[in-house]
This record gives structure tokens, sequence and C-alpha cells, in this order.
């Protein structure tokens, strides 16, 4: 085969390959494809009109519409008008969409001259819509410390005792270096170590609690140690000693002068049976 080519200057369309060559459409689709390309915009190409206008009958064209649509070359939208008519709306697109790079992602345009659909037939806007600020993460601030529990306090406070346990804080430092007290610290345990000797616990007994298993490492806070181990160490309180039983004294009975054992002056049991009738 060999071209004659002739130059347009005029009434001529451009056809892309894709179209003209393509392998998946039929020669009427292909055929279709280029007529519709060539006409302009607002051009009637329903089926009737293009019946009207080819000898392939409606039945054909309808075909060779979807063979278009399917592969992207048209794209047909039924929309109502405001008189309350369904009319056809249709795109045609010399390329499909996708298959040129630059209208990859694009929307397609609504062809000129055509009217607009009423505002209550339009499609959704896509404009992007202005996206609310997120509102700055807040870093949740630190959770304080829980504080420590109230040191223990004697019910019943005495000087002597209360001197006692200023004596025993002050001396730990003879047992470990690492217990030194300043005068401050040693008065605000004093009345810790008063309530544990106020439980009848001995000096000795609370020192060795105070100062065994330390830790190797060095003691920067001897004071919040000793009261962490004054306040979680804490015996209970002695329970009551029972009652000793009452012992009566020794006595003479007055009849037979026997000892035995008798809240006051009386005779012996023995002889309070030989009385009795």
């Amino acid at each position: 085969m060999t071209h004659v080519r002739h130059r347009h200057v005029e009434r001529f369309t451009v056809v892309g390959n894709h179209l003209t060559q393509h392998r998946e459409l039929s020669l009427t689709a292909i055929g279709l494809g280029v007529h519709i390309q060539s006409l302009p915009d607002g051009a009637k190409i329903g089926i009737k009109a293009l019946a009207e206008r080819f000898a392939e009958g409606e039945i054909r064209i309808a075909a060779a519409l979807r063979e278009l649509e399917r592969h992207g070359y048209l794209d047909r939208t039924r929309v109502r008008t405001a008189s309350a008519h369904w009319v056809t709306r249709t795109v045609a697109y010399d390329a499909p969409p996708g298959l040129v790079p630059e209208r990859k992602g694009r929307p397609p345009a609504r062809p000129s001259g055509t009217p607009a659909p009423p505002p209550s037939l339009r499609p959704a806007q896509t404009a992007e819509r202005p996206v609310p600020l997120a509102a700055p993460e807040q870093t949740p601030s630190p959770r304080p410390a829980p504080l420590p529990p109230p040191l223990p306090e004697p019910d019943r406070p005495e000087p002597a005792r209360h001197r006692a346990a200023t004596e025993l804080l002050a001396g730990l430092r003879r047992h470990d270096a690492r217990l030194l007290l300043s005068a401050r610290d040693v008065a605000r345990l004093a009345p810790a170590v008063s309530a544990w000797l106020e439980r009848d616990v001995e000096p000795e007994a609370v020192r060795r609690t105070l100062t065994s298993l330390l830790p190797q490492d060095p003691i920067r806070r001897p004071a919040a140690l000793l009261a962490h181990r004054l306040t979680e160490l804490l015996p209970p309180p002695l329970p009551a000693a029972p009652a000793a039983p009452r012992v009566h004294p020794l006595r003479n009975c007055d009849s037979c002068d026997r000892a035995f054992r008798s809240e006051g002056p009386e005779d012996c049991p023995g002889c309070r049976k030989t009385r009795t009738p």
C-alpha cells in the first residue's frame, strides 16, 4: 500500500492511531469513534440521531457506543433536566483518560456549548475542602510523685522516751558512717523512734532494724532510708498480757492451826466440814 498524502488546512480532524488501529474495537466502533471526534461540541450523538445518519441501524450503533464507552472513549450519564425529562449527557475523549500522561487523574471537562445541568443534578463538588487544623498534640504532664506515708508518732509522748529516741538516732553513725544525720533530721525522726519504744521494742532492737542489711552502694539520703524503715517495719502494739491468777495468802486455821490459803481469817475447809451437821 502506498499513501498519497495531502496536507489539510481546513475541515480536518486529528485522530490517534490508538483508536484507528485499536485491536479490541470493532470496525463499526472505530468508524463511529472517528465520526464522533469530527463532530462539534453540542452535536447530538444519540442512537436515533446516528441511525438516521448511517445505515447500520440502532442495534449495531448501540453496540458500537457501548464498545467505545467500555474502552474509555465515551462517558455517558443519565441526568434529569429542570423540565423533569431524562437526557443522556455524553463526554467524548479523543484519547481515553490515563492513556495520555497529561490527562491522568484529570476529571472530564464539560463540552463547551452544552448547557450545564441544573444545580440539583450537578455532581458533588470534588474540590478539596479546607481541613481543620488538628489541635497540637499535648504532651501529658508527668504525674506527681506520690507523697511518702506519714511517719508514725507515739500515742502518749513522754520526754524520757523522746530523749532516748534522739540519742539512738544521733548514735547511728557509730555503727555505719553513712548514717550521718543532721540535727533537723534527728528532730524529725525522733517521734517515729518514740512510737517504736512505746510499743515495748527495746532500743537495741530498733538500732538493729535500722542498721542491718544496708545497701552496699553509697547512701545519698540516709534520713529517707531510715524514715522508710521506721514506717514500713513498725511492729504492731503488744497484746495486753493476761491477768495473773490471784493467789490468796497462807493462813493458819483458828481451830486446828493448820496452814491453808484463804482470803481472810477463817477455819480451814476440814474444820468447817466437821462442824457441818
